[in-house]
């Protein structure tokens, strides 16, 4: 089972140096990589006050792509119908060959209602955009251009993608809904779910074979370790619990960077669990 770190981008005592800086003990740690959230307009209360705000990801991961060699650089994930999937397609080419083929594209169709009404995007239309969005993206990379067309996105033969990935970005899943497991089974490479117990995985990860058929999806979830309590032997169970239901990948965001703690957490969980840079 793969261990990747959740990296804190909206902690208020973040700034992109030091989420580098944690990006690459992780790597020295033996993390299998690192993940950065999204968020284009969070409302309260994950505005200033208890986040700092939240870095663009995409961005940020560029910066991260040079001051490391062997992670996986991913989005856990960004909210692609808020999104012109043109640009992610751009965007994540770019940042595919800058990372030497490191790069996930972790995606989900959202749920803050708040952020669409900003952007002017239809929120009951989400589910439908993210999937159009996926099929573009991946037609641009396959492909190098047009023609395409779908109920959403047109552009003839006189579209010119270049340079494609060397290889197909792969695309991660997020989300527990059955939408979201269709739309894994369908175009995703990794399916992440969230905020769930083994068991519950256990029954998302059946039906997502069942639906996927022969296509061989990579299933993980993510979890949460901040300033509360529980000591680094639990969280070692906790892990070991993922493992034992075969997970095959589990992302873990140990908090705040407040006094150092994210750093100390991420040390303490690498040791426990036997990680070797």
């Amino acid at each position: 089972m793969q261990l990747h770190v959740v990296l804190p981008a909206e902690s208020p005592e973040m700034d992109i140096r030091r989420l580098a800086d944690l990006a690459q003990e992780a790597e020295r740690l033996g993390f299998d990589g690192v993940w950065l959230p999204d968020h284009l307009l969070p409302p309260g209360p994950y505005g200033p006050e208890k986040y700092g705000g939240v870095y663009e990801p995409l961005t940020a991961l560029a910066y991260l792509a040079a001051v490391t060699r062997k992670v996986t650089l991913g989005t856990s994930v960004l909210i692609l119908p808020l999104r012109d999937p043109l640009l992610v397609a751009r965007q994540a080419a770019t940042l595919a060959r800058a990372s030497g083929g490191r790069f996930v594209l972790g995606v989900g169709a959202g749920w803050e209602r708040y952020e669409f009404d900003a952007a002017g995007v239809d929120f009951a239309a989400r589910g439908a955009r993210t999937t159009s969005a996926l099929r573009v993206i991946r037609h641009l990379h396959q492909s190098g251009g047009g023609p395409y067309q779908d109920a959403l996105h047109s552009f003839d033969e006189r579209a010119v993608f270049q340079p494609v990935p060397e290889r197909p970005v792969p695309f991660l899943i997020g989300g527990n809904s059955k939408a979201a497991l269709r739309r894994a089974a369908e175009v995703g490479d990794w399916w992440q779910g969230v905020a769930l117990e083994p068991r519950e995985f256990a029954e998302r990860r059946a039906r997502l074979r069942e639906l996927g058929g022969e296509r061989r999806i990579k299933a993980g979830t993510r979890i949460g370790w901040d300033d509360d309590g529980r000591d680094v032997r639990e969280v070692r169970e906790e892990v070991e619990a993922w493992r034992a239901v075969e997970a095959d990948h589990l992302a873990v965001w140990f908090g705040s960077v407040e006094g150092d703690g994210f750093r100390r957490r991420m040390r303490a969980l690498a040791e426990a669990v036997g990680l070797e840079g």
